[in-house]
């Protein structure tokens, strides 16, 4: 007779597992996956314990740092090029809170004239020449955070820690777009304490 029950998946996580574990290495609350997801908040902490215990990991402080990578991710099978690995810049994107993200909208968009990307609930992107532009409703003290563009976000990772900068989180994945590409970022700290990010993508 077949055993019952969800056969057991390849990678280290399933699918539902990776996208959670995103989230928390993106420092997202489980309230906030869960209204991100679409799911209940016992999903999200059913899912978590469950991360951690497969990965052997203590607490989310871990998981955050923790630099594993889904097997079905396009950056999975690319070598680092550690030759590479300092090379910052241009900035590729600019973050900046908004109280009200259907205002932030209008006005960037008609009033700025800046060029709509795309929106996802309570968040909008805007292109400014070649530079991105992050808008997001919420509370903040309403300072940027620049994002420096990186050809491999691994080895500027593993770089950049080497020289003794504190990461906030792990490389992750925040986005796959249709076409495949996908969107990969690492928060670090400046010497004053404010956080700086990393962005690269990874191509199919």
């Amino acid at each position: 007779m077949s055993k019952r029950g969800r056969p057991p998946h390849a990678d280290q996580l399933t699918p539902a597992e990776w996208r959670v574990a995103e989230a928390v290495r993106h420092g997202m609350s489980n309230a906030e996956i869960a209204a991100r997801r679409g799911i209940s908040l016992d999903a999200v902490k059913f899912h978590v314990a469950n991360i951690l215990q497969k990965l052997n990991l203590e607490n989310r402080g871990e998981l955050k740092r923790w630099t594993g990578v889904s097997r079905g991710s396009a950056l999975y099978s690319k070598e680092m090029q550690m030759d590479e690995a300092l090379k910052l810049g241009p900035l590729g994107q600019i973050a900046r809170k908004v109280k009200n993200i259907a205002e932030a909208r209008r006005w960037y968009g008609e009033v700025l004239g800046l060029t709509h990307l795309y929106s996802f609930g309570d968040l909008a992107f805007f292109d400014c020449g070649g530079t991105r532009l992050f808008l997001s409703q919420g509370e903040g003290d309403g300072e940027s955070i620049l994002y420096f563009r990186v050809p491999d976000i691994r080895a500027a990772h593993t770089g950049l820690a080497a020289r003794g900068v504190e990461f906030i989180n792990a490389p992750h994945m925040i986005h796959r777009h249709e076409d495949g590409t996908e969107e990969w970022m690492a928060f670090f700290k400046d010497n004053d304490g404010r956080p700086l990010g990393i962005v690269s993508q990874a191509k199919p």
